[in-house]
């Protein structure tokens, strides 16, 4: 256990970031699944509503990938890679129809 202000100062801070960090990739988790969920959506019933909502999604969790790679939570290969993944298979499910 820490014996001095400063060092308390940094488990508080450690734990505050870890939270933080763990909202990220939690929420990265699940605009992914949304995503995948809403190609399957559109593959059952291809209108252009159900397109919109995948490209929405898509965005969406571009854009948390890109803030949690600029906030150091993830590594930007790491960012990127999850991002290909993603962009793999909507354009699998957008082309095949």
């Amino acid at each position: 256990m820490a014996n001095n202000k400063s060092a308390k100062k940094r488990i508080q801070i450690a734990e505050r970031n870890r939270l933080v960090n763990k909202s990220y990739k939690s929420t990265v988790r699940t605009l992914t699944k949304k995503t995948l969920a809403n190609c399957e959506k559109y593959k059952q019933d291809p209108n252009l509503d159900n397109k919109n909502q995948v490209i929405s999604s898509v965005n969406e969790a571009f854009s948390l990938i890109d803030k949690a790679v600029k906030k150091n939570v993830l590594h930007k290969n790491n960012g990127a890679n999850k991002k290909s993944r993603i962009n793999k298979l909507v354009k699998n499910f957008l082309i095949s129809k």
